[in-house]
C-alpha cells in the first residue's frame, strides 16, 4: 500500500520489541516472494516500523486492526469460538491514544458483529469530543501470492454501517489509487465480516471434496488429475483448489470453519454446524488415509523404518507452518515407529521441532528418531521411503537417479501432491504411491 500511495505516511508498530527489529533489519520475519523488496523500496521513504503505538495513533487519520485472532476454547456443541482478546486490547490502545475523529478499520479475521465489540469499547475508552467510525475491510491474502494479491486482487471489500459513508469513501479512496473501481465494493459492515469467514469456508470446501474424489480414484483406478481436469474446465466449477493433496493447513482455513460451526451452533443452526463441520473432518481423514497408504506400502511395519520428509510447510511459496498436514503426517508416522529426516527450503529446524507435538520433538531429539537435514539428498540417504508433503517446484526436478541409489532398497516415492512423474519414478526402479491413483503397493 505504501508503495502504490507515495504521499501517505504508513507507521506499522506492534508492541513486539524484536518482531519491529526484524522489519527494521535486513532479514525480515516472514518470507513473502516480493515483500523484501518492497519493504526496502519504502522503509525510510514512507514505510516506518516502531513499538511507538501512542504516538502512531496519534497521528493517524485511519488505524487498521491486524492483529491475531486465533481459536479460543472449544465450549458445548461444534466449532470453537474465536479469541478477540488481542482485538479488544488494540481497540482500548486506540481510544486511549486518538486525538481526533479516526477511522478504525477491521483488517483480521473477526466473528460476525465484532465490529459493534469494536465501537462499544472505542465509545467507552476514548476521549469527549473524539469520534470513532469502524469499518470491516477484510485481507484475502494467500502466503505465496500476497504481494500479488494485494496489488492486483479480485476485490476489495469495506463494510460499513449506515452513518460511516464518509469513512468507507475515504477508505475507497486509498485503494482507488491502484484498484479498478469496479472491484472495490462496498457493503454492510456484518456481511463484509462474514464474507471472509465464507470465503475461506468455501475454499477449504473445495478442497475436501477433492480430497474426497480422490479416495474414489485409488479405488477404482481412475486419476484425480484427469478427473480435476475435467471438472475445472466447466466454467461453472472453475480448476482452483481442485487440486488433490494430504489436505489443508494454514492459519486461516481450519480456524475460520471452526468459527462458522460455532456460529452456526450458536445460532441453533445445527445442521449448518455439522455440514461444515464434516468439511474439517473430512480434511483430517485425507491426512491419516495417506499415513495409512504410505505404511502399507512399505509393508505395514515401520518400527525402526527410516523416512525422508520433503516440505513441512502448510503449502509451498511460504515458511508457514501453522495448522501444517506435515506435521499430522510426521506424528503419526512417528506414532508406528518410523525414524523422520525432515527437508523444507523455507523452514528452519527449530520451527519444525517446535510444531511437532512437544512430547514426541523431546524424545525423538535423544533417541535420534528425528534429524532436519540441509537438503533432499541428505533426507534420502538410507531412507526406505521418501514422502512429498509440501509442493515445492523444486522437488519434481531433483536428481531422481542419485535419490534412488542412496536409499535402502525397495524404494518407495510417496506423492501426497503429485508433483513428482510416477512413471519416470518407476522406471528409475522406485515403487510410487500417489494421491488420487490407484497403486499395486497400497490399497485405497
Amino acid at each position: 500500500m505504501a508503495a502504490r500511495c507515495p504521499g501517505i505516511q504508513f507507521a506499522v508498530v506492534d508492541s513486539d520489541a524484536g518482531r519491529i527489529a526484524a522489519w527494521n533489519s535486513d532479514k525480515l520475519p516472514i518470507y513473502e516472494p516480493g515483500l523484501e523488496e518492497l519493504v526496502r523500496s519504502q522503509r525510510g521513504q514512507n514505510l516506518s516500523f516502531s513499538t511507538d503505538v501512542d504516538a502512531a495513533v496519534r497521528g493517524a487519520d485511519l488505524v487498521m486492526l491486524a492483529v491475531n485472532t486465533p481459536l479460543g476454547q472449544h465450549g458445548q456443541g461444534l466449532g470453537g469460538a474465536t479469541d478477540l482478546r488481542c482485538v479488544e486490547e488494540c481497540a482500548r490502545a486506540v481510544a486511549r491514544a486518538a486525538r481526533r475523529s479516526t477511522i478504525v478499520v477491521e483488517k483480521s479475521t473477526v466473528p460476525c458483529r465484532t465490529g459493534a465489540l469494536i465501537a462499544k469499547i472505542l465509545q467507552q475508552h476514548g476521549r469527549p469530543g473524539v469520534e470513532f467510525h469502524v469499518l470491516s475491510n477484510p485481507e484475502f491474502l494467500s502466503e505465496g501470492t500476497a504481494v500479488r494479491d494485494l496489488l492486483q486482487p479480485d476485490r476489495v471489500i469495506i463494510g460499513g454501517q449506515a452513518d460511516s459513508d464518509d469513512a468507507q469513501r475515504a477508505l475507497c479512496s486509498l485503494y482507488a489509487r491502484w484498484v479498478p473501481e469496479e472491484r472495490i465494493v462496498t457493503m454492510g459492515l456484518w456481511s463484509a465480516e462474514l464474507t471472509k469467514l465464507a470465503s475461506n469456508a468455501l475454499l477449504a470446501q473445495r478442497v475436501s471434496s477433492i480430497n474426497s474424489i480422490s479416495a474414489v480414484c485409488e479405488a477404482v483406478g481412475a486419476d484425480i488429475a484427469d478427473v480435476s481436469r475435467g471438472c475445472g474446465m466447466d466454467s461453472r466449477i472453475g480448476g482452483q483448489f481442485l487440486r488433490a493433496s494430504i489436505g489443508f493447513g494454514g492459519s486461516c482455513f481450519y480456524k475460520d470453519i471452526m468459527g462458522l460451526v460455532w456460529l452456526s451452533e450458536s445460532l441453533g443452526l445445527h445442521e449448518v454446524a455439522e455440514y461444515w463441520d464434516q468439511v474439517l473432518r473430512m480434511n483430517d481423514s485425507q491426512t491419516a488415509r495417506f499415513v495409512r497408504r504410505a505404511t502399507q506400502a512399505m509393508g505395514g511395519d515401520l518400527d525402526g523404518a527410516q523416512v525422508a520428509v520433503l516440505g513441512f510447510a502448510y503449502k509451498a511459496g511460504t515458511g508457514d507452518t501453522r495448522c501444517t498436514p506435515a506435521a499430522r503426517v510426521c506424528e503419526q508416522l512417528l506414532a508406528r515407529g518410523a525414524r523422520l529426516a525432515i527437508y523444507d527450503p523455507k523452514v528452519p529446524e527449530r520451527q519444525i521441532r517446535d510444531c511437532l507435538a512437544p512430547h514426541e520433538a523431546a524424545r525423538c531429539s535423544s533417541d535420534r528418531r528425528l534429524r532436519i537435514c540441509s537438503d533432499a539428498y541428505k533426507a534420502a540417504s538410507g531412507a526406505r521411503a521418501v514422502l512429498v508433503l509440501t509442493p515445492w517446484a523444486e522437488f519434481g526436478c531433483l536428481d531422481w537417479a542419485r535419490i534412488h541409489g542412496l536409499m535402502a532398497q525397495p524404494a518407495y516415492a510417496v506423492d501426497g501432491h503429485r508433483v513428482l512423474d510416477g512413471l519416470a519414478l518407476e522406471q528409475l526402479g522406485f515403487r510410487t504411491v500417489s494421491i488420487g491413483a490407484r497403486s499395486e503397493y497400497a490399497d485405497c
